[in-house]
């Protein structure tokens, strides 16, 4: 290359900065993606902070390298036009003034929320719930405490194994004590059939009751001894927890109390936060952030890998909403017809169900519902979706894949994203790719194809996530969060389109205006 190195110094470490940052990775994070393409010209952490800083120059094969990683032509490196780091415009989470505010105080919403719970259905535990993954998605899946306390007892290591947990088990003091219990058929709260195994539970102070089929299943073994350690180790092991079982409440593990109140009382959220604590403990102990992530970034976040580590692919979804540099994840547990178990929407993707209810409506364009209602889908799907919902467009990519519980109750799990951000940290301007896609899909589901397939797959190569770089190549898809509402011109489902519902009163306020005008 007849490029001279040593000019524009400055503008290049500037730009492999602001590069860097914008797609939310660490320094830490680019050494690795460059050891999984060449280890034997991958710079280490220091270099790369002095290639930054304008302290060093990049080989010709390294700049070339970083060229790839971030889909950009070298020359463009030597641009001295600066690029601006990106900022993550989140509107999804903006505050939201609720007025008038003396309708929220705490005792208004105290004699209120009985009174919604009773109409909606929904149990205090459930509420309770609804809450926490309120909470969960605010914060963006980012609990440093609990992470801390994780790491602190199993050291970090990666992968953890049966033999490690037991140690671990012998350290605190806990004993393993089997049981003896066969599947059984039950109902939901909804009246659902279900077979439900009843896995595990905690007995105060220091003994940890497990079933004995789930030696034939490491995977799940090794989640429900994680769980139980976490409830030793972060509440002391009380016994105020969730028996573990598989089935029962779609909303939840069975309760340890028999009472069902519509009532929200103190005992719900304290059930609920635990479990969510306990199984976030599991998680992070399992698949600790950083060898974690390094581990994500390595294998291009493929979902298959889980088998050899012994995790269950669920295990791994969530873990890698709570450890990607890329903070707009979506989760979702689902049980046929469409009964919802647990989600987690930090990109704010709109929930297709009602909270813990089955939906009446679903759009069966999305991968979660062509899964599970779709016998002839048993593959892995990877898609892109095209949202269109109130006027407002997003783009999703999303993995769901269909398995069975411990109990042999067929489910789906699906991990997702919201690409309009990896779009923007890249300098492609969103609204040209979205009007350039609402074109294309006025027909329905389309193949990408041309400059769009470029920009899309330039993306899904810089986010280093395979399923995303498999969905391009699939017809891209148009979901919306109720068949009821399909913005089709040819409806998918069969639903009739229904007319826009206008209020009369305001037809008739208009109507005076406009004799008046």
């Amino acid at each position: 290359m007849k490029k001279n190195f040593s000019r524009n110094l400055h503008f290049l470490g500037s730009k492999i900065r602001s590069l860097r940052k914008s797609n939310g990775l660490t320094l830490e994070d680019l050494s690795i993606r460059c050891i999984q393409i060449d280890p034997n010209i991958a710079p280490s952490i220091s270099y790369l902070s002095l290639i930054e800083t304008s302290r060093r120059l990049p080989s010709k094969k390294l700049l070339d390298m970083l060229a790839g990683i971030f889909q950009k032509e070298v020359d463009w490196f030597f641009d001295e036009s600066i690029t601006s780091e990106n900022k993550n415009n989140d509107s999804t989470f903006e505050n939201m003034n609720l007025e008038p505010n003396f309708l929220f105080s705490k005792n208004i919403l105290e004699k209120t929320i009985p009174a919604l719970l009773t109409q909606t259905g929904v149990t205090g535990r459930q509420f309770a719930q609804i809450l926490i993954r309120a909470y969960q998605e605010k914060s963006k899946n980012q609990f440093p405490n609990i992470e801390r306390m994780a790491d602190e007892v199993g050291l970090k290591k990666f992968p953890l194994t049966l033999d490690d947990l037991y140690k671990l088990y012998s350290k605190n003091n806990l004993k393993i004590q089997w049981f003896d219990q066969n599947t059984f058929s039950t109902e939901t709260d909804s009246g659902m059939g279900i077979k439900t195994l009843f896995r595990s539970f905690f007995s105060s102070p220091n003994k940890v009751y497990i079933n004995e089929k789930l030696k034939n299943e490491p995977a799940r073994l090794k989640y429900d001894l994680a769980t139980l350690l976490g409830h030793k180790i972060l509440h002391g092991g009380d016994g105020l927890l969730s028996s573990h079982a598989t089935g029962g409440q779609l909303g939840g593990s069975p309760r340890p109390f028999e009472d069902k109140s519509g009532n929200l009382e103190h005992k719900d959220v304290l059930y609920a936060w635990r479990d969510f604590e306990c199984s976030f403990f599991a998680g992070a102990l399992l698949c600790p952030k950083i060898p974690f992530k390094r581990y994500l970034a390595s294998s291009s976040y493929d979902i298959h890998t889980s088998k050899h580590l012994e995790l269950t692919p669920a295990v791994v979804m969530r873990r890698m909403t709570a450890v990607s540099n890329y903070r707009h994840w979506h989760y979702f547990d689902a049980y046929p017809p469409g009964y919802l178990r647990a989600v987690y929407r930090g990109n704010g993707i709109p929930l297709p169900w009602g909270n813990m209810r089955m939906v009446t409506d679903p759009c069966n364009q999305w991968g979660v519902f062509k899964l599970l209602n779709e016998s002839k889908f048993n593959k892995p799907l990877s898609q892109i979706s095209i949202m269109k919902n109130s006027g407002i467009n997003k783009i999703y990519s999303s993995l769901s894949i269909k398995t069975k519980d411990a109990s042999g109750n067929p489910h789906v799990i699906c991990v997702g994203i919201d690409l309009e951000p990896a779009f923007n940290a890249n300098n492609l301007n969103f609204e040209d790719i979205m009007e350039e896609l609402n074109d294309n899909s006025s027909k329905g589901d389309f193949l990408l194809k041309g400059r769009l397939k470029n920009d899309f797959e330039k993306v899904a190569k810089v986010l280093n996530i395979n399923w995303v770089k498999e969905a391009v190549e699939q017809e891209i898809n148009i979901i919306c969060p109720r068949s009821t509402n399909c913005p089709r011109e040819k409806m998918c489902t069969g639903t009739k389109k229904m007319k826009k519902k206008v209020s009369w009163l305001n037809q008739i306020k208009k109507d005076i205006i406009s004799k008046n005008n």
